[in-house]
């Protein structure tokens, strides 16, 4: 498991799609603007709780409020168990922002707080794609777009 830093663990996709597929509770947040969740995609299956919006691009003052109440206020977490509250997966476009919002989470008391490392664009190629060399996408996990 992770040690005791204050960052949230870093998961390739398919490490993040294959702790969704053994534990059934895993939650896959995706963390970017609603303009990217919408029309660039997103994985199938993640809830949208934006960390920065427009129009302001400024951080959600309630975003570990909005994942809390995702995990049923936490209730459906066991604060004596690491393995009693659902793991939180975040992915936004190339892992900077989800490390930010795990470091949020974990502050605000939650435990089991992963995000994707690459995200879901991943980085930029010599050419500035994304998507050529890693992330979400390029590995060929599902994924839809409006």
């Amino acid at each position: 498991m992770h040690d005791d830093s204050k960052d949230p663990v870093p998961l390739t996709p398919e490490a993040a799609a294959k702790l969704m597929a053994d534990d059934p509770r895993a939650v896959l947040i995706d963390i970017r603007s609603t303009m990217e969740y919408l029309f660039v995609g997103h994985p199938v299956g993640a809830v949208h709780i934006p960390w920065i919006d427009e129009p302001d691009w400024k951080e959600n003052p309630d975003f570990c409020t909005e994942v809390r109440k995702l995990l049923l206020g936490g209730s459906i977490c066991d604060a004596d168990s690491e393995a009693g509250c659902p793991p939180v997966i975040l992915i936004c476009r190339s892992g900077k922002r989800s490390l930010k919002a795990g470091r949020a989470l974990i502050a605000d008391g939650l435990s089991r707080v992963f995000h994707v490392e690459s995200g879901f664009e991943g980085e930029l190629d010599e050419q500035h794609h994304r998507s050529t060399i890693n992330g979400w996408r390029h590995d060929g996990l599902p994924w839809e777009q409006c």
